[in-house]
């Protein structure tokens, strides 16, 4: 049996049109979305795609993957960071900059991800609490809470969602 840390909440009730993040897989998985995603940072649009994938996994609002060739790429710097995922692979960091903006660390990808997350291979995923707004479909996006999650919290998914202390153990 496996244990938590801190004991895990009830799903809240979904509405219709919306999912539950407690009913997202575990493992992790990736899925095409063909709604509209946007990163806007220091007064410019970042990224645009309708061709993005998303990763969804229990109890966190999906995260967003854009192809490179739709994120304007003059304006990432590689970082140092690293980080592993234990469904994706290791991932490598870049930092936003515009004019005198910085935002450290504020995208990642996945340049050699484990045979399951192959499609997104070189995609590129922004923390919106790093960027000045993201959207999808139009609707602005409520970054995931936490320093280490990059989830986008729409009104189309029911929480609660990890990340805020005491939820490290579900």
């Amino acid at each position: 049996m496996k244990r938590f840390l801190t004991p895990v909440p009830a799903p809240d009730p979904t509405s219709p049109g919306q999912e539950s993040v407690w009913n997202f897989p575990r493992p992790a998985r990736i899925e095409p979305v063909t709604s509209r995603l946007k990163v806007e940072f220091a007064g410019r649009v970042v990224a645009d795609t309708v061709n993005g994938f998303r990763a969804i996994e229990t109890s966190h609002p999906p995260s967003y993957y854009f192809p490179p060739s739709d994120v304007d790429r003059g304006l990432l710097r590689t970082a140092s960071k690293r980080t592993l995922c234990e469904w994706k692979g290791g991932a490598a960091y870049f930092d936003l900059v515009a004019g005198t903006r910085v935002s450290e660390d504020a995208v990642w990808s996945y340049p050699d991800p484990v045979s399951d997350f192959a499609p997104i291979t070189g995609y590129l995923a922004f923390y919106p609490a790093r960027v000045d707004a993201c959207f999808v479909d139009g609707e602005r996006v409520v970054p995931q809470e936490g320093s280490f999650y990059g989830g986008w919290i729409t009104s189309k998914v029911a929480g609660p969602f990890k990340g805020p202390p005491g939820t490290a153990g579900w």
